[in-house]
Protein backbone atom coordinates (compact mmCIF):
# COMPACT_ATOMS: atom_id res chain seq x y z
CA UNK A 1 0.00 0.00 0.00
CA UNK A 2 1.41 3.37 -1.02
CA UNK A 3 1.69 6.25 1.42
CA UNK A 4 -1.60 8.17 1.56
CA UNK A 5 -0.19 11.56 2.56
CA UNK A 6 3.09 13.37 3.07
CA UNK A 7 4.31 16.87 4.00
CA UNK A 8 4.11 19.38 1.15
CA UNK A 9 7.46 21.05 0.46
CA UNK A 10 7.57 24.82 0.52
CA UNK A 11 9.17 26.66 -2.40
CA UNK A 12 7.70 30.16 -1.97
CA UNK A 13 7.63 30.67 -5.73
CA UNK A 14 11.41 30.19 -6.08
CA UNK A 15 13.41 27.95 -8.41
CA UNK A 16 16.48 25.84 -7.55
CA UNK A 17 18.75 28.91 -7.58
CA UNK A 18 16.55 30.78 -5.08
CA UNK A 19 15.26 33.30 -7.61
CA UNK A 20 11.57 34.30 -7.45
CA UNK A 21 9.90 32.94 -10.59
CA UNK A 22 6.28 33.15 -9.37
CA UNK A 23 5.40 36.25 -7.39
CA UNK A 24 2.98 36.58 -4.45
CA UNK A 25 3.74 33.20 -2.92
CA UNK A 26 5.25 32.31 0.46
CA UNK A 27 4.69 31.94 4.20
CA UNK A 28 1.98 29.32 4.00
CA UNK A 29 0.95 27.05 6.85
CA UNK A 30 2.38 23.53 6.94
CA UNK A 31 0.10 21.14 5.08
CA UNK A 32 -0.12 17.55 3.92
CA UNK A 33 -0.46 16.37 0.32
CA UNK A 34 -3.18 13.74 0.10
CA UNK A 35 -2.60 11.36 -2.80
CA UNK A 36 -5.88 11.35 -4.77
CA UNK A 37 -6.91 8.35 -6.86
CA UNK A 38 -7.94 10.10 -10.09
CA UNK A 39 -7.59 6.89 -12.12
CA UNK A 40 -10.08 4.84 -10.05
CA UNK A 41 -8.32 1.68 -11.31
CA UNK A 42 -9.43 -0.71 -8.54
CA UNK A 43 -11.61 -2.40 -11.13
CA UNK A 44 -14.39 -4.57 -9.72
CA UNK A 45 -13.27 -4.18 -6.07
CA UNK A 46 -15.96 -2.76 -3.79
CA UNK A 47 -14.98 -0.05 -1.34
CA UNK A 48 -16.48 1.57 1.77
CA UNK A 49 -16.23 5.26 2.69
CA UNK A 50 -14.57 5.35 6.12
CA UNK A 51 -13.74 9.06 6.40
CA UNK A 52 -14.75 12.44 4.92
CA UNK A 53 -11.94 15.02 5.08
CA UNK A 54 -10.99 18.58 4.22
CA UNK A 55 -8.07 18.92 1.80
CA UNK A 56 -6.20 22.28 1.97
CA UNK A 57 -4.68 21.72 -1.49
CA UNK A 58 -7.98 21.76 -3.41
CA UNK A 59 -11.46 23.29 -3.25
CA UNK A 60 -13.33 19.96 -3.18
CA UNK A 61 -13.47 17.75 -0.10
CA UNK A 62 -12.05 14.22 -0.21
CA UNK A 63 -13.25 10.84 1.00
CA UNK A 64 -11.08 7.99 2.29
CA UNK A 65 -12.20 4.66 0.85
CA UNK A 66 -11.21 1.24 2.20
CA UNK A 67 -11.49 -1.54 -0.38
CA UNK A 68 -12.36 -5.19 0.19
CA UNK A 69 -8.70 -6.21 -0.25
CA UNK A 70 -7.62 -3.82 2.55
CA UNK A 71 -6.22 -1.09 0.30
CA UNK A 72 -7.09 2.52 1.21
CA UNK A 73 -7.30 5.43 -1.24
CA UNK A 74 -8.50 9.01 -1.30
CA UNK A 75 -11.08 10.05 -3.90
CA UNK A 76 -12.80 13.36 -4.61
CA UNK A 77 -16.01 13.52 -2.59
CA UNK A 78 -19.18 14.03 -4.66
CA UNK A 79 -22.26 15.62 -3.17
CA UNK A 80 -24.47 13.23 -1.15
CA UNK A 81 -21.65 10.70 -0.65
CA UNK A 82 -21.94 9.78 3.04
CA UNK A 83 -19.97 7.82 5.61
CA UNK A 84 -20.20 4.00 5.23
CA UNK A 85 -21.49 4.25 1.63
CA UNK A 86 -20.37 1.45 -0.71
CA UNK A 87 -18.82 2.39 -4.07
CA UNK A 88 -17.13 0.56 -6.92
CA UNK A 89 -15.23 1.27 -10.14
CA UNK A 90 -15.95 -1.06 -13.07
CA UNK A 91 -16.66 -1.00 -16.80
CA UNK A 92 -20.35 -1.47 -15.94
CA UNK A 93 -21.77 -0.52 -12.52
CA UNK A 94 -24.90 0.89 -10.90
CA UNK A 95 -25.66 4.54 -11.64
CA UNK A 96 -24.95 5.58 -8.08
CA UNK A 97 -23.11 8.60 -6.64
CA UNK A 98 -19.41 7.74 -6.25
CA UNK A 99 -19.36 4.82 -8.69
CA UNK A 100 -16.91 5.11 -11.60
CA UNK A 101 -17.41 3.49 -15.01
CA UNK A 102 -16.83 3.92 -18.73
CA UNK A 103 -18.78 6.70 -20.42
CA UNK A 104 -20.25 4.24 -22.94
CA UNK A 105 -22.21 2.60 -20.08
CA UNK A 106 -23.52 5.80 -18.47
CA UNK A 107 -27.02 6.90 -19.59
CA UNK A 108 -27.56 10.21 -21.42
CA UNK A 109 -28.46 12.99 -18.97
CA UNK A 110 -26.33 11.65 -16.10
CA UNK A 111 -24.29 14.17 -14.07
CA UNK A 112 -20.62 13.15 -13.83
CA UNK A 113 -17.21 14.42 -12.67
CA UNK A 114 -13.49 13.41 -12.70
CA UNK A 115 -13.64 12.67 -16.44
CA UNK A 116 -10.77 11.12 -18.40
CA UNK A 117 -9.72 12.48 -21.79
CA UNK A 118 -7.43 9.54 -22.55
CA UNK A 119 -8.43 6.04 -21.39
CA UNK A 120 -6.32 5.00 -18.38
CA UNK A 121 -4.72 8.41 -17.82
CA UNK A 122 -6.99 9.44 -14.95
CA UNK A 123 -9.59 12.16 -14.54
CA UNK A 124 -8.68 15.60 -15.91
CA UNK A 125 -12.01 17.43 -16.21
CA UNK A 126 -14.53 18.57 -13.56
CA UNK A 127 -12.36 18.10 -10.46
CA UNK A 128 -12.97 21.33 -8.49
CA UNK A 129 -15.69 22.05 -5.92
CA UNK A 130 -19.25 22.14 -7.25
CA UNK A 131 -18.33 21.24 -10.83
CA UNK A 132 -19.85 18.56 -13.03
CA UNK A 133 -20.53 17.69 -16.66
CA UNK A 134 -23.61 16.16 -18.29
CA UNK A 135 -23.70 13.44 -20.94
CA UNK A 136 -25.81 15.00 -23.70
CA UNK A 137 -25.50 12.54 -26.65
CA UNK A 138 -23.65 9.60 -28.20
CA UNK A 139 -21.88 9.51 -31.54
CA UNK A 140 -20.01 6.37 -32.64
CA UNK A 141 -16.92 5.91 -30.45
CA UNK A 142 -17.54 9.24 -28.68
CA UNK A 143 -20.00 10.78 -26.24
CA UNK A 144 -20.93 14.46 -26.13
CA UNK A 145 -20.37 16.18 -22.78
CA UNK A 146 -21.86 19.49 -21.69
CA UNK A 147 -18.87 20.93 -19.84
CA UNK A 148 -18.93 23.19 -16.74
CA UNK A 149 -18.03 26.14 -19.01
CA UNK A 150 -21.08 25.54 -21.23
CA UNK A 151 -18.98 24.10 -24.04
CA UNK A 152 -20.04 20.80 -25.64
CA UNK A 153 -17.12 18.46 -26.30
CA UNK A 154 -16.61 14.96 -27.68
CA UNK A 155 -14.80 12.48 -25.39
CA UNK A 156 -13.93 8.87 -26.16
CA UNK A 157 -16.61 6.50 -24.90
CA UNK A 158 -14.05 4.15 -23.26
CA UNK A 159 -12.88 6.87 -20.86
CA UNK A 160 -13.86 6.55 -17.19
CA UNK A 161 -15.90 9.08 -15.22
CA UNK A 162 -17.48 9.18 -11.76
CA UNK A 163 -21.22 9.64 -11.18
CA UNK A 164 -22.41 12.74 -9.32
CA UNK A 165 -21.59 16.42 -8.82
CA UNK A 166 -18.64 17.36 -6.64
CA UNK A 167 -19.52 18.71 -3.20
CA UNK A 168 -18.62 21.94 -1.39
CA UNK A 169 -20.74 23.88 -3.92
CA UNK A 170 -20.78 27.06 -1.80
CA UNK A 171 -17.00 27.40 -1.92
CA UNK A 172 -17.12 30.15 -4.56
CA UNK A 173 -19.24 32.31 -2.21
CA UNK A 174 -16.77 32.05 0.66
CA UNK A 175 -15.56 35.33 2.17
CA UNK A 176 -11.93 35.24 3.30
CA UNK A 177 -12.36 38.00 5.84
CA UNK A 178 -8.82 39.16 6.60
CA UNK A 179 -5.30 39.34 5.24
CA UNK A 180 -3.97 36.83 7.77
CA UNK A 181 -6.05 34.03 6.37
CA UNK A 182 -4.63 34.68 2.89
CA UNK A 183 -1.13 34.56 4.40
CA UNK A 184 -1.85 31.17 5.94
CA UNK A 185 -2.83 30.01 2.44
CA UNK A 186 0.55 31.12 1.11
CA UNK A 187 -0.75 34.14 -0.80
CA UNK A 188 1.36 37.29 -0.35
CA UNK A 189 0.13 40.84 -1.14
CA UNK A 190 -0.23 42.01 -4.75
CA UNK A 191 0.91 45.60 -5.36
CA UNK A 192 -0.51 47.50 -8.35
CA UNK A 193 1.99 48.20 -11.12
CA UNK A 194 1.22 51.95 -11.17
CA UNK A 195 2.10 52.15 -7.45
CA UNK A 196 5.62 50.77 -8.03
CA UNK A 197 8.79 52.43 -9.25
CA UNK A 198 9.74 52.18 -12.95
CA UNK A 199 12.56 49.69 -12.29
CA UNK A 200 10.10 47.24 -10.69
CA UNK A 201 7.24 47.48 -13.19
CA UNK A 202 6.61 48.95 -16.67
CA UNK A 203 3.58 50.86 -15.31
CA UNK A 204 5.60 52.48 -12.51
CA UNK A 205 6.93 55.99 -12.10
CA UNK A 206 5.38 59.41 -12.64
CA UNK A 207 4.63 62.23 -10.26
CA UNK A 208 1.64 61.72 -7.95
CA UNK A 209 -1.14 59.54 -9.30
CA UNK A 210 -0.61 58.68 -12.95
CA UNK A 211 -2.05 56.22 -15.42
CA UNK A 212 -0.36 53.36 -17.20
CA UNK A 213 1.14 55.73 -19.79
CA UNK A 214 1.38 53.26 -22.66
CA UNK A 215 -0.88 52.00 -25.43
CA UNK A 216 -0.88 48.36 -24.25
CA UNK A 217 -0.81 47.39 -20.54
CA UNK A 218 2.16 45.17 -19.67
CA UNK A 219 2.91 42.48 -17.12
CA UNK A 220 5.76 43.00 -14.67
CA UNK A 221 8.00 41.21 -17.18
CA UNK A 222 7.04 43.53 -20.05
CA UNK A 223 4.75 41.11 -21.91
CA UNK A 224 1.29 42.22 -23.15
CA UNK A 225 -1.30 41.93 -20.37
CA UNK A 226 -4.44 42.19 -22.55
CA UNK A 227 -5.62 40.48 -25.71
CA UNK A 228 -5.08 36.91 -26.85
CA UNK A 229 -1.76 35.66 -25.53
CA UNK A 230 -2.27 31.89 -25.78
CA UNK A 231 -1.74 29.63 -28.78
CA UNK A 232 -4.73 27.80 -30.21
CA UNK A 233 -5.05 24.13 -29.32
CA UNK A 234 -5.13 22.74 -32.86
CA UNK A 235 -5.53 19.10 -31.86
CA UNK A 236 -8.13 19.79 -29.17
CA UNK A 237 -10.41 21.97 -31.29
CA UNK A 238 -11.62 19.10 -33.47
CA UNK A 239 -13.38 17.57 -30.45
CA UNK A 240 -15.39 20.73 -29.67
CA UNK A 241 -19.01 20.43 -30.86
CA UNK A 242 -20.16 23.89 -29.71
CA UNK A 243 -18.27 26.73 -28.05
CA UNK A 244 -19.23 28.24 -24.72
CA UNK A 245 -21.38 31.36 -24.88
CA UNK A 246 -19.45 34.62 -25.04
CA UNK A 247 -19.65 36.76 -21.93
CA UNK A 248 -21.84 39.85 -22.32
CA UNK A 249 -19.95 43.11 -21.91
Amino acid sequence: MNKLKFIRKKHAGRDASGKVVVRHQGGEHKRFIRVIDFKRNKIGVAGKVISLEYDPNRTADVALVQYADGDKRYILRPEKLALNDKIVADKIADIKVGNAMQLVNIPVGTVIHNIELTPGKGGQIARSAGTSAIISAREGDFVHLKMPSGETRKVRALCFATVGQLGNVEWKNEFFGNAGRKRHMGIRPTVRGVAQNPRSHPHGGGEARSGIGMSTPKTYAGRPAVGKTRKKHKFSDKYIVSRRAKRKK
